[in-house]
């Protein structure tokens, strides 16, 4: 996912506002179009788009399928803010930065638990443990998931921000510099961490699974309000993706292959080691409790808005009915 910053969401609230500002009869009478984003780090997605499903099941009502690629958080982000997708998929914590920050969605499903990001050292670091990092510097996308990993992971080990030289890079950047040895270390994200691993020989130093904040599906508040059964529907397919990808593991990495055009291999790696599929796809307890958990980490890096209510944003960009409602049964 790539970096979030309040200038983003600013970006696009313009054509946010127009869109809001129109009569509800206008903006509720039918829909010819739904836009949906792609992403290589949410394999349902992929699985969804070369499927056509969803294609399939919205032709009845004469609505067409807008696939938009999403290269990470911030991009989704950017897109539902402006309404250019209706939904749109990012990790937990930059849904919840978005929500804080003045964006209308909601989190209505979970289309992966992935362990996608973890901290990550060259093949020949002398670096053995985080607090080995004092001192050293740390590649990461500010905002994103890798960041919140990164803050975290030094915290739990005795570390504060300031004890290591952070360094803002976009993911594909921060892989590059630290096989050229520019940084110490770098907290990644797959494909771009499965790639280091297998083609520089790159290395782990530190894995939390619980500090990564699952994959989200958002969805913009008007849209849910205004075409719910749509909104179902896509929740349907979702989960038959979802199912489909968590059964068919060899089919989905073919795709995550083709489409980011990462090797064979690298998408083995992401898929059948740090991703999985629990549950129904319905947000819970353990979604709640991991994007809970970086909102202390927001206030001090400052990353949300001075008068955002960040509390207010986790209880708020939570929505179990959608999924509840639509997968029953």
């Amino acid at each position: 996912m790539a970096s979030l910053s309040r200038s983003d969401f600013l970006t696009a609230a313009g054509a946010a506002a127009v869109a809001a500002a129109l009569p509800l009869s206008a903006r509720a009478a039918g829909l010819d179009k739904l836009g949906l984003d792609y992403a290589y780090y949410n394999p349902p997605s992929l699985v969804l788009k070369s499927k056509g499903w969803l294609e399939e099941a919205l032709s009845k009502r004469g609505t067409s399928v807008e696939w938009v690629l999403s290269l990470g958080s911030n991009k989704a982000n950017q897109y539902l803010q402006a309404g250019a997708v209706q939904f749109g998929s990012t990790a937990g914590s930059a849904a919840l930065l978005a929500r804080a920050n003045g964006s209308p969605i909601k989190t209505v499903f979970l289309y992966s638990r992935p362990e996608w990001t973890a901290l990550v050292v060259g093949k020949d670091s002398p670096l053995k443990s985080v607090k080995d990092l004092k001192d050293k510097k740390v590649a990461a996308t500010r905002g994103t998931d890798p960041w919140f990993f990164l803050l975290r992971s030094l915290q739990a080990n005795g570390l504060q921000p300031t004890d290591v030289q952070l360094v803002d890079l976009q993911h594909p950047d921060g892989r590059t510099a630290l096989e050229r040895g520019q940084v110490d270390g770098w907290a990644g994200l797959d494909p771009h961490m499965a790639a280091t691993q297998l083609d520089a020989s790159s290395r782990l130093l530190y894995r939390n699974v619980a500090f990564n904040t699952w994959g989200a599906l958002n969805v913009r508040e008007d849209f849910l309000a205004q075409h719910p059964d749509i909104a179902a529907i896509v929740l349907q397919q979702y989960e038959r993706a979802r199912k489909y990808a968590a059964a068919h593991v060899d089919e989905t990495a073919a795709l995550l292959s083709d489409a980011s055009k990462v090797e064979r291999r690298v998408a083995d790696l992401q898929l059948r080691e740090r991703t999985t599929y629990p549950g129904n796809g319905t947000p819970g307890s353990d979604y709640h409790d991991a994007i809970a958990g970086v909102v202390p980490l927001i206030r001090s890096d400052k990353l949300a808005k001075p008068d955002a209510d960040l509390d207010g944003a986790v209880a708020s960009l939570i929505d179990t009915r959608p999924a509840t409602t639509a997968l029953r049964g």
